[in-house]
């Protein structure tokens, strides 16, 4: 999945204007500027559309982590993951929102995709262990739909 539709849908979820995007990403000490931000945000194919690089989008996630759930001075900050996969969006997804196995079946669930306990716990297993299961893009937007409707109420 692009980063550009991760991004787009957090915004969507959170209800918050470009401005405070960049104010989320400078969280974990990266510099983006909001034109740019807006361009990320212009759909595929329109024009003005710009390609949100991993970079930026890891220090996204890491800043999302950190704005709700605040910053604890007693850890160093994350270290930024490259390249972003969609099984990392979901585990740092997981973390900024403080989601358990059972919300997330629930999420998964309130858009119809059934997922067992050991195929959702394969998704957050280390790349190249025995059970690691990659996350495909459908399920990622099942679960970026799901969460929308979960925080906004919808």
């Amino acid at each position: 999945m692009i980063n550009n539709d991760v991004l787009r849908s957090v915004r969507y979820m959170l209800a918050i204007n470009d401005a405070k995007m960049v104010a989320i990403v400078k969280l974990d000490d990266f510099d983006v500027d909001v034109a740019a931000m807006g361009a990320y945000m212009v759909k595929e194919g329109e024009p003005g559309f710009e390609p949100c690089p991993d970079e930026v989008m890891a220090h996204f996630l890491n800043g999302l982590v950190l704005f709700k759930r605040g910053k604890d001075d007693k850890f160093p900050p994350p270290a930024i993951e490259l390249p972003i996969t969609n099984n990392l969006v979901l585990k740092k997804l997981r973390v900024a929102f403080e989601l358990k196995d059972i919300d997330l079946q629930q999420i998964f669930t309130s858009v119809d995709f059934r997922i067992s306990k050991p195929e959702l716990s394969a998704l957050f297993r280390k790349e190249g262990t025995k059970n690691y299961r990659p996350c495909g893009d459908q399920m990622l937007r099942y679960f970026l739909k799901g969460l929308a409707q979960r925080l906004r109420g919808a």
